[in-house]
Parts: structure tokens; C-alpha cells; sequence
């Protein structure tokens, strides 16, 4: 390589400037291969790649087999490839070899800015907590980086080094070996933003980083002299001159470079690769593609803002096309919520003596240890909303998912995730209420707005068994990237004064850019004082929370107060969170007010969650469809009559209208047995190897910031916007698409054998 580096730059050397000159004439100088001694002839010989072949004809006199040639130039390779990992790590390691160091302001994930000592070498930038190197946190590897000059409103000098195709620019591990970096703000995975505190200041850093970009393998050879070890102040003061005298003619010609924006990046990859469908697709991208500023103008948000989550979700929610072209679903913001106070006071109610009949009467038709799944409830102990809509009640903090989604560390992104399965428990019902029996067919869609990243989460379910009563959901923000499946039995077991609902199932928490699942189940309900005592409602049993891929999991338990406890011991939890089977914190604390955490390392407690009146004001604003676009089997619509006749505290009138639901359910049922007729649901079918439900429309692909425009709902189908088609993913996550090559086969082999059983049944009607 560097050979042909010295071929180039003498070819070339007349017309370089005289400063350029001068920094190859000191390149290529017989000192750089070896002793000073040594002849030029010595140190190209040295300094070459050799294939295995020249070598040998580099020896004279030397005349060898194939085969013997073939062992020769693979013992070549195998010294060549120790020697350039040997370069490698002595570029990172020498502290003589330095481009530039200085202090810089790099934003992070949550667009925050964190001060960092940054070191440049040939084709590295360390990154550093302080000039001790001891506190390193990040290496870049720019050897397929970018770098562009970036418009910012704030004093300084702003530039980007990104990915072009959106990969990861961090190394592994450190310059000594570290697997783990000091802790900072999380940092984005496929682009950094810099800020100088000058403009003469970021221009040299822009040089310098052009410089290390498109010269790393001369920059090694000239800086990593044997015998002589380069003072590093000097290679400092040194690096400039000889910066900006070699890049000068080539910034002068490229400064066009520095003004382009994101969407003209993008615009420019699609044009050098011809990745345009036909060229309407071009003129349309020129018409409506539009720069960051411009779409955070439209949205009245600043680039710069704190708030957001990650730049690239800036500009990725915009349309090339007319809004009223693309047909959505209306969604309403929700006009009243019921969130209930912390404590036991919200969970116990008194029964009157007219309700005590009916539970006497209802307690005759069971036994101790019956379901009760097939038993008609009395409607004075019902919430006036379908199940559907409870199971909805997680991700009114869905921004939580969306901050672990770009989350770098590992056990941050669990403690995020144990953070936002908490938040959805607070919200409950005032007195000992049960939500509606969805009935079978019955569907339920609801929307969240993310402020801070200008994306939705969007929630579809729909009740696909009534005995046993099954509910499937599926939750998406690809724009965020996560989303949320499952499906839960709901049982329950009556024992006397007491009675469990017991919600068997679990859901699947996917990080679609990590191929990361979390697998999680849920507590059960426990209601006692049907007897005697008073009519209270608790949180009961274990639940688990696991990560296959990072080993890391939590478990916490749900405790029910004992019969001789205090006040404080109502709604107590206690859990771990653990890597593999070592416990690095413990939570402790009520589950409905605040959780403590305690970090077994460093023994220190702190805060983990409390659902503060700022906190509650912080949820995301949920929006329901509208009620004239819902059709008659969703489930505000279905359930109307009789949550007005609740509402109205008309019991009997909301008996009979749940009775006029559930007759009706049932002659649907005998008729499609009579007639010998399967139910099919409208937007979930069945795995029939594994029993588990999916979503028909699910779209796990990771979000594309140069396709992907905007997410949308429309019948149930969650869909998204895009540039150009491409084929849907229905993995839950990237890992597990290996684990379906085998049932994709089968499923070939079905699809095939209907396609002739069709083509048949044509032929013969014919």
C-alpha cells in the first residue's frame, strides 16, 4: 500500500503545492522502513505488500514449484496480516503518533452535550473522559466514516462523522484491551456531532479529520519513524503546517462538500447508484425533499433541542406527497382519564346491601376452585371498558421504550425497560372494578403521540378465542424502534372469600435495530373480603423480565399484604435485576408510589421510579379512533349501551344490555357450529406449531431514515409510508429470522400444494 502511495504522489509531485512537496519528500526518505543506514532499495522492500510471487522474484536465483510457490505466499499473507494488525495497534498505542488532541463537545442520543478529550490518529479518534487514558470511552473507526460540516444556530463550529449506510462507527474494544468504556451520556451508534469552540478551531479539526480519513496509511508511515520518537508537542504544531498545506487545493475544490445537508446526502447516494425507480421517483424527491431545518420549522421545534431522542428522527417524518393522499384512520384525543389515587383507599369498596344479595346468590352457583371465566358477573362490579382497552394501560409511558431503544448500554436499556413496565400499574379504577368480557371478534385501536421524537405508537387487539377467552395485542413505533406482541388467557379461580384473576400469558418487547427480545409476563389480580371483611384488590405473584441475547433479566414479586400487615405493606414489590445469575441491583418499594434501587457494586440507593403528579402530567396523550369511523365490533361502539347505562348508575338497564351482547354471542356461536363453520379473525392468526398469535400486517424492519417516511393506521393495518417497496420482515427480531428457515420451507411446501389443488379444481370446473 504504501508502494503504491510513492508511484502516486511522484507521478503527481509537479503539480502539488510546494508545502506538499516537502511532506512527501520527508515520506519517502530511506528512513521510514528501517535503520537510516539502510539503502532506498532496503526500504521499499520492506515497505511493500508482496504477494508471495514478486517475492520470490525479488530473491535471485530462486526457482520453485507451484506448489512450493503456493506455501510461500501463504506464509507471505499470514505475515503480512500479522504485520498490519501490529501497525494498527501500535498507531493506537504509541503516544507519539498524533494527528491532533483537544477538547470537544459531542451531543448525545438525548441531545445533550458532553465535554470529551478526543484524540485523533491515522484512520482512530479515542475518545476520552480526561487527557488521562486511563478514562477511555469510545473508538471511532473513520476508515468508513464521512464527515460534513453541520449548520448550527448555537456559538461554535458544528461537523458530522457518520456512517453513510447507517452501521455502527465504534470498535469493539479499547486501545488497551477494555470491553467496557467509562460511563457517560449515551452516544449515538452510527454518527457523532462535534462542536469546536471556534471556527478556526472546527475548520482544523475538519482538516485534520480529512486528513486521518483519506491518508491514515501515509500518515502511519510518516509519523511511526524507527529510532525515532516524535516529540508530541511538536507533531501537534507540526500537524497544522502540513494540514492545511496539503489540503488546501483539495478543500478549496470540495467546499460545496461541506454545505450539503442530510437530504442532499441522500438524495446524492440514490443518484450514484441509480437506485431511482423511474424518473417521476427523482423529480419527486427533488420537489418535497426537504433539509433537517426545514422540517424541524414545519414542526416548531428546534434542531438543537434537548428534547429529542436521536437525530436521525428528525427529517424521517416527512411525505413526498400530499397528506390527503394517504388514507389514515382519524384518531380524537382521549377527552377524560381516570388514573385513581395511590394507597389501598382506591382499592377497597364497601358493598351495599342490595349488591350483597347478588353476591350471595352468584356465590350458590360456584364452588371453591371453579372457573370462573363461564360465570355471569353482576354489572355493579364492572369498569365501564373493555379488557381490550385495559391491557392498553403500559404505554401511556411508551416515551420510556422509546429513550431504551437508543440506549448503548446494555443494563441501562433493562433498567429502562423494568422502568416503563412499572408505569403501567398506577393507573387503576376507584373501588374493586372489572373490566368487560371482550367478546369473540371484538377489536380495539388506539394511538400515542411521542412529542420529543415526532412519532405514534399505535395499539391494535382483538379477542380471537372466547372459550378460552384469548386477547392478542400488538404495539409499534418503528420510527422509535420497538414494538410490543402477545396474547393473554385470562382465567380465574375463586377460593372462598378470595378470588385470582389469573392473566396467563406473555408479551414480547422487540428493539427492532438490536435484534434484542424481552420476554415478560404479568402478575395476577387478587380480590378478597367476598364474604367477610372489606372487598379489596391486590397485585399478586412473580414476574419475569429476560433478554436472551444480553443475558440480562429481572424478576419481581408482587406482594399481597398479610393478614396482620400495616398499611405501608399494601402494594409492596421487592425485585432483581441480575446478569446471568449474578444480582447487580435489587428494587424495593410499592408499585403504585415510589421504587427504590440499589446497586449491589457500589451500595448505593437511589430512585428508580415514583409516579409524581409531574410525572402523570408527563403521559403521553392517548387518541382513540374516531366514534362515526369504528365499526360495530370495536369495542367503544359494541359496549356503548351499557357504559351509559353505568354511567347513569342504571344497573338493571346495563344488565339487560349486556345480556342482548352475550345472547347474541352465543346464537353466533351455535350457528356456525350448526353449520359447520370455522371463526377467522380479522387481524391476528395462529402459529400452528407454536399456538402463539401474530399480528397478520406486523412490520418488524428497522426503521430506514432514507425510505421510511412516516407510520400510519388505517382498518386495523399498521402500514408504513415509504420511498421505495420493500419486502416485510414478519420476524420479531433480526436473531430470530434463522429460527424460521425451517418452517418457511414447510410453508412453501403448503402454499405449493394449494396452489395445484386450486389449479385443479379451475381445470375440472371448466
Amino acid at each position: 500500500r504504501f508502494t503504491e502511495y510513492t508511484v502516486n504522489l511522484r507521478q503527481g509531485k509537479e503539480a502539488l503545492h510546494p508545502q506538499t512537496k516537502e511532506l512527501i519528500h520527508s515520506t519517502l526518505s530511506p528512513g521510514i522502513g528501517g535503520n537510516h543506514g539502510k539503502s532506498s532499495q532496503s526500504s521499499r522492500y520492506q515497505s511493500k505488500l508482496y504477494n508471495g510471487t514478486e517475492r520470490d522474484l525479488a530473491s535471485p536465483g530462486s526457482k520453485l514449484t507451484k506448489k512450493e510457490s503456493l506455501k510461500v505466499q501463504k506464509k507471505n499473507y499470514r505475515e503480512e496480516k500479522k504485520r498490519a494488525t501490529k501497525e494498527l495497534l501500535s498507531t493506537i498505542t504509541d503516544p507519539s503518533v498524533i494527528v491532533m488532541a483537544d477538547w470537544l463537545k459531542i451531543r448525545g442520543t438525548l441531545k445533550s452535550w458532553t465535554k470529551l478529550w478526543c484524540v485523533l490518529k491515522p484512520g482512530v479518534l479515542l475518545i476520552y473522559k480526561t487527557p488521562k487514558n486511563g478514562q477511555w470511552v469510545g473508538t471511532v473507526l473513520l476508515n468508513a466514516c464521512e464527515l460534513i460540516e453541520r449548520p448550527s444556530k448555537k456559538d461554535g463550529f458544528c461537523f458530522k462523522v457518520f456512517h453513510p449506510l447507517e452501521q455502527s462507527v465504534w470498535a469493539v474494544k479499547g486501545p488497551k484491551g477494555e470491553a467496557v468504556g467509562s460511563i457517560t451520556q449515551p452516544l449515538p451508534g452510527s454518527y457523532l456531532i462535534f462542536r469546536a469552540a471556534s471556527e478556526s478551531d472546527g475548520r482544523c479539526w475538519m482538516d485534520a479529520l480529512e486528513l486521518a480519513l483519506k491518508c491514515s496509511g501515509l500518515l502511519k508511515r510518516t509519523m511511526m519513524r524507527e529510532g525515532k520518537e516524535l516529540d508530541l508537542n511538536a507533531s501537534l504544531e507540526n500537524s497544522h503546517v502540513a494540514l492545511f498545506g496539503l489540503l488546501r487545493a483539495n478543500v478549496l475544490q470540495s467546499s460545496e462538500h461541506y454545505q450539503l445537508n442530510d437530504s442532499e446526502i441522500e438524495q446524492q447516494h440514490f443518484r450514484d447508484h441509480d437506485l431511482y425507480s423511474d424518473k417521476s421517483d427523482k423529480e419527486n424527491e427533488q420537489d418535497h425533499e426537504e433539509s433537517d431545518n426545514d422540517g424541524l420549522e414545519k414542526s416548531g421545534k428546534s434542531e438543537e433541542s434537548d428534547s429529542d431522542t436521536s437525530e436521525k428522527q428528525d427529517d424521517s417524518f416527512v411525505d413526498p406527497e400530499p397528506m390527503d393522499l394517504i388514507k389514515e384512520t382519524t384518531y380524537v384525543e382521549e377527552s377524560h382519564e381516570e388514573l385513581g389515587e395511590a394507597g389501598e383507599a382506591c382499592q377497597t369498596e364497601v358493598v351495599s346491601e342490595e349488591n350483597k344479595s347478588l353476591i350471595w346468590t352468584l356465590l350458590k352457583q360456584v364452588r371453591p376452585g371453579m372457573d370462573l371465566s363461564k360465570v355471569v358477573l353482576p354489572t355493579f362490579i364492572l369498569e365501564p371498558r373493555s379488557f381490550l382497552d385495559k391491557l392498553s394501560d403500559y404505554y401511556y409511558h411508551a416515551d420510556f421504550l422509546s429513550e431504551a431503544a437508543v440506549e448503548e448500554n446494555a443494563y441501562s436499556r433493562m433498567k429502562k425497560v423494568v422502568k416503563w413496565y412499572l408505569s403501567g400499574f398506577y393507573k387503576k379504577p376507584k373501588g374493586l372494578k372489572k373490566p368487560y368480557n371482550p367478546i369473540i371478534g371484538e377489536t380495539f385501536r388506539c394511538m400515542w403521540i411521542h412529542p420529543k421524537t415526532n412519532s405514534r405508537t399505535f395499539y391494535i387487539s382483538e379477542q380471537v378465542s372466547h372459550h378460552p377467552p384469548i386477547s392478542a395485542f400488538y404495539v409499534s413505533n418503528r420510527k422509535d424502534g420497538f414494538c410490543v406482541s402477545g396474547s393473554i388467557l385470562a382465567k380465574s379461580k375463586f377460593y372462598g372469600n378470595s378470588l385470582s384473576a389469573i392473566l396467563d400469558g406473555e408479551a414480547r418487547l422487540s428493539f427492532l435495530s438490536r435484534g434484542e427480545d424481552y420476554i415478560m409476563t404479568i402478575p395476577y389480580a387478587h380480590c378478597k373480603g367476598i364474604l367477610y371483611g372489606t372487598l379489596t384488590l391486590e397485585l399478586g405473584g412473580y414476574v419475569n423480565i429476560s433478554c436472551e441475547k444480553t443475558g440480562y433479566s429481572a424478576i419481581i414479586e408482587f406482594k399481597l399484604k398479610p393478614f396482620l400487615g400495616s398499611n405501608d405493606s399494601v402494594n409492596q414489590i421487592a425485585g432483581k435485576i441480575k446478569l446471568g445469575s449474578e444480582v447487580l441491583a435489587t428494587l424495593e418499594g410499592h408499585w403504585d408510589t415510589e421504587v427504590i434501587i440499589n446497586d449491589k457494586k457500589t451500595n448505593k440507593s437511589e430512585l428508580f421510579w415514583n409516579p409524581t403528579i409531574d410525572i402523570r402530567q408527563q403521559r403521553l396523550t392517548r387518541c382513540t379512533v374516531l366514534f362515526e369511523e369504528q365499526e360495530n365490533v370495536e369495542s367503544e361502539k359494541l359496549w356503548q349501551h351499557v357504559t351509559r347505562a353505568i354511567s347513569h348508575k342504571d344497573q338493571n338497564e346495563a344488565t339487560n344490555e349486556k345480556f342482548i351482547l352475550e345472547e347474541a354471542q352465543r346464537n353466533a356461536a351455535k350457528e356456525r357450529k350448526a353449520k359447520k363453520t370455522e371463526w377467522f379473525c380479522k387481524l391476528f392468526e395462529q402459529d400452528p406449531i407454536t399456538g402463539d398469535w401474530h399480528y397478520k400486517y406486523a412490520d418488524t424492519r428497522p426503521w430506514d431514515p432514507l425510505n421510511d417516511l412516516m407510520q400510519y393506521e388505517k382498518d386495523g393495518v399498521i402500514q408504513s409510508k415509504v420511498w421505495h417497496r420493500t419486502p416485510m420482515v414478519r420476524s420479531g427480531s433480526v436473531i430470530s429470522l434463522s429460527n424460521q428457515v425451517g418452517r418457511k420451507e414447510n410453508c412453501k411446501r403448503q402454499v405449493g400444494f394449494k396452489v395445484r389443488l386450486y389449479e385443479y379444481h379451475v381445470y375440472y370446473q371448466q
